[in-house]
């Protein structure tokens, strides 16, 4: 690596498990890049519901990853490790990473890294990569949406939640979406939502029934778990998908499976972290082609709720834990 770089950087870590209290400020060794990475001066770095997750030592690094949180980052090309050299140094990149994004410094596996749209700052950048890999696996690949079918969107106002509203509204589907406010409900329809759907005071079965004819919704993105997994059954259509990213309402339910039998439905799910970086870099792929030109366009733009210094992480992680609408980003420059 270039004399230029500095040894040693500024980085979060966790001092063990639990609450906000065990983020911390430290130093850390500048990371050197391996076969196919590159070494990132992070400008900026997304907070995400798995960073929390691995602060409450719930979703611990998969081997060989960084210890330090954050999972996508933007920022410039600094070093290359060998066979690396489809990026140069300069070059500004989007990425996403298993871990390590809360620092001045991140290695990043070249598959993994996307170019900045001109269109976006590289604030806007580091609020990219995680939600739209997320959103374009579950929504696209694995459940299969088309255009002119339905999608119910449960956190509608989350990172997530925004950006599925955007990428199902452009490629021709039909939005719903549940939010846990007024204000929350009215952003996703500014977004693009046919409808919003107040959890607190509204129930998501009756509503999509009524909206679909009674044909029911043909997939469900579900964040939640718990006691809407068996209503997610009763909204679908049938030959509908219901696909779960997360469980943030408990993992574990009573169920009659017998009208998911009689709907012909298909039930599935994923991770993100632990897939390969051959399988990061075709969904990346994917995004390149289908994805960037409507980021470059404008069409589409991830949603920004806060920045916050490097310093104040515990700060940000808390506010993803309350009413926030979109993305919340850690700023480094």
């Amino acid at each position: 690596m270039s004399n230029n770089l500095p040894e040693t950087m500024k980085a979060i870590a966790y001092n063990g498990g639990g609450g906000p209290e065990v983020v911390e400020l430290t130093t850390r060794p500048v990371p050197v890049p391996s076969i196919g990475e590159v070494l990132v001066k992070v400008h900026a770095a997304g907070v995400n519901r798995p960073d929390i997750l691995q602060r409450a030592g719930g979703y611990p690094p998969p081997p060989g990853a960084s210890d330090i949180p954050g999972l996508e980052i933007s920022g410039e090309v600094v070093a290359n490790g060998p066979d690396s050299s489809d990026l140069k140094i300069g070059d500004k990149v989007m990425a996403l990473v298993t871990g390590g994004g809360y620092a001045e410094y991140c290695v990043v596996p070249v598959p993994q890294a996307l170019p900045v749209p001109n269109s976006l700052s590289m604030i806007e950048a580091a609020a990219v990569p995680e939600t739209f890999f997320t959103v374009w696996t579950n929504v696209f690949q694995r459940s299969h949406l088309q255009g002119g079918e339905t999608l119910l969107i449960h956190g509608g106002a989350s990172g997530i939640g925004t950006t599925a509203i955007q990428l199902a509204g452009a490629r021709g589907a039909r939005v719903f979406v549940t939010a846990g406010s007024d204000d929350r409900c009215r952003a996703c329809e500014e977004l693009g939502a046919e409808r919003a759907i107040n959890y607190r005071t509204e129930d998501f079965v009756d509503v999509t029934k009524d909206l679909t004819g009674g044909h029911g919704v043909d997939v469900i993105l579900d964040m939640v778990g718990g006691d809407y997994i068996a209503r997610n059954i009763k909204a679908m259509a049938t030959e509908g998908r219901i696909c779960f990213i997360a469980f943030l309402g408990g993992s574990k339910a009573e169920i009659n499976f017998a009208p998911l039998m009689m709907k012909r439905g298909t039930i599935t799910g994923s991770t993100l972290r632990a897939r390969s970086v051959l399988e990061k870099g075709q969904i990346a792929d994917e995004l390149r082609r289908e994805v960037l030109p409507l980021l470059e366009s404008g069409r589409i733009k991830p949603v920004m709720h806060a920045t916050f210094p490097l310093a104040q992480a515990e700060e940000a992680q808390n506010a993803i834990d309350g009413d926030h609408i979109g993305k919340v980003v850690l700023t480094l420059v």
